[in-house]
């Protein structure tokens, strides 16, 4: 059994999410993708994907050897690109993980024109609304909103300007008490994101104090969808906090207002990482290249869209 080829078919069908999707992505028979799980787990001794008609599930073991395949192949990737000086032709599969909002409607239409000019290169975008193991999931370049913990990793920063705002329909404030410090939420209807906290909001400190002020409230409407409380939000039903570029064009169409702007927490920084090593690949410096600038242009020009009308 060529083990590497076999790890090959096993990380492209928890991609694919099917026996046969694999076949379609790796131009094989699904009798062959078969036979190549069904020895690689011959091989280790364990189950490693539960099987139905329709799908694949990774079993515990799965699970933990997916992470363990995805930084064996990218290191054999690199290496053979090393080994054969190849710098200047981007090829192969270029993985890209991104919050979902910032992705699909910032970093999506960029990865269309990259795949445009690079007839070489496929990519797998993971739009996940979670924390991104960048060397365990195979992750060649991801777009991270926050402070930077890990400092393993190759960064450069975007910007520095996607703020948490609170935002609620002109409508809904015209009927309301005015909303002039972060105490007067108590006499409204909250929306609350799960991301953002379902029980209480935190605030910039007051002048003199380094604690940050934090409003306790009972929400009204609780969802786990950006989407849908930013429409919830416009149509009236309450007050919302989400990120600045969730509801930059609902603040620009004049559909949602910005208020407590002063008391904000500080801007979060936008970067996009790489682990080290991989900026040598090709694909990776490419794509690097070609969305800095057009990343910093995009989130620049939403942030004067987010702004509070003066």
């Amino acid at each position: 059994m060529d083990r590497i080829d076999a790890m090959k078919v096993f990380v492209t069908a928890v991609d694919e999410g099917s026996l046969a999707g694999a076949a379609r992505r790796l131009k094989r028979s699904p009798t062959a993708i078969s036979r190549a799980l069904a020895l690689l787990e011959q091989h280790v001794g364990v189950e490693l994907l539960h099987r139905t008609t329709r799908s694949l599930k990774l079993s515990e073991a799965g699970q933990r050897y997916v992470d363990a395949c995805r930084r064996v192949l990218v290191d054999l990737e690199e290496a053979d690109i090393i080994a054969g000086g190849e710098r200047s032709s981007p090829r192969g599969v270029l993985t890209i993980s991104a919050p979902p909002i910032l992705g699909e409607e910032v970093l999506r239409p960029i990865v269309d024109d990259f795949l445009r000019r690079h007839p070489d290169v496929a990519v797998r975008f993971l739009m996940l609304d979670r924390f991104v193991n960048l060397i365990d999931e195979g992750v060649d370049v991801a777009l991270r909103i926050g402070n930077l913990t890990d400092s393993t990793h190759v960064s450069v920063r975007i910007g520095g300007d996607v703020r948490r705002v609170v935002v609620a329909s002109p409508e809904y404030l015209a009927g309301k008490p005015p909303i002039n410090e972060p105490s007067d939420l108590a006499r409204h209807h909250i929306i609350a994101f799960s991301n953002f906290g379902l029980e209480s909001w935190s605030f910039s400190a007051v002048n003199g104090s380094s604690i940050p002020r934090t409003v306790h409230f009972t929400p009204r409407y609780m969802v786990n969808s950006v989407r849908s409380a930013a429409a919830s939000a416009a149509a009236g039903i309450g007050v919302a906090r989400l990120y600045s570029y969730h509801v930059a064009d609902l603040v620009r169409d004049g559909l949602l207002q910005v208020v407590l702007a002063s008391d904000e927490p500080a801007a979060l920084p936008v970067h996009l990482l790489t682990p080290q090593g991989r900026t040598g690949i090709p694909k990776v410096r490419a794509f690097i290249d070609f969305a800095v600038p057009r990343l910093r242009s995009q989130l620049s020009q939403i942030a004067t869209q987010a702004r509070p009308t003066p």
